[in-house]
């Protein structure tokens, strides 16, 4: 989580531990969006895998009287998960670095999460829809894991509209200017919804005329030019 200033700096902790420095700064940032959008807006916050389940804790409280979409968090223990959960009102999501049904199935039956969340691009089309399957027998909405490519969120489209369950679709804005030509048909996003295109597969393909455009070049490793250089 990046918090603005001079100069702005990144929310994170090498040892898992949640400092008050943190915890100012996170309340300053999200005070400050609800102040701005108000209270007809989500906001959504996402801690990943920086703190343990004690700090998840204390930043789930924090955040209650933001009345967050969600707290976003990672974790592997279905327990320790929980316990977060339990411990604030703030609805938790998490499940973005989970893969297969059977990964899933821990969490969701001990209804660790309120939202899970599904990586479609990782899992496959078919996959993700068994574990939407398996999350509606519990009661618990879906929102798929999607900062990639219009591809991406095309594929995750596609099971937004096949799942009873769905939440919402992330989608990533924040990218370069020449995105968008990279699709052969535009992402159609008018008020904040996406129609979902009719045309063959995912309603769109990849322009590869652009694509060739710009190819990815590999940074180079400066230890092996010094190499070469002194060879």
């Amino acid at each position: 989580m990046v918090v603005p200033g001079e100069p702005a700096s990144t929310i994170w902790s090498a040892d898992g531990n949640v400092t008050t420095e943190t915890c100012r700064s996170i309340e300053k940032l999200l005070g400050t969006f609800r102040d701005a959008v108000g209270d007809t807006v989500d906001i959504a916050l996402d801690l990943n895998f920086n703190f343990r389940a004690d700090g998840n804790i204390r930043i789930a409280r924090l955040v209650e009287q933001f009345d967050l979409m969600w707290l976003e968090l990672d974790c592997y223990d279905p327990v320790a998960l929980l316990q977060v959960k339990n411990a604030a009102r703030t609805p938790i999501c998490s499940g973005e670095s989970l893969y297969t049904m059977r990964q899933y199935k821990p969490f969701l039956d001990a209804h660790a999460v309120d939202v899970a969340m599904v990586d479609v691009a990782w899992n496959g089309l078919s996959e993700s829809r068994r574990i939407a399957a398996l999350a509606d027998i519990c009661e618990t909405p879906v929102a798929p894991h999607n900062y990639y490519s219009h591809l991406s969120t095309l594929l995750s489209a596609h099971f937004c509209a096949a799942v009873p369950n769905l939440k919402i679709l992330e989608v990533d804005v924040d990218s370069v200017p020449w995105r968008d030509d990279l699709l052969t048909e535009p992402l159609e996003i008018k008020d904040g919804y996406l129609t979902l295109p009719k045309k063959p597969g995912l309603g769109a393909d990849l322009n590869e005329a652009e694509v060739r455009k710009r190819p990815w070049v590999p940074k180079a490793d400066p230890l092996k030019l010094r190499r070469v250089r002194g060879a």
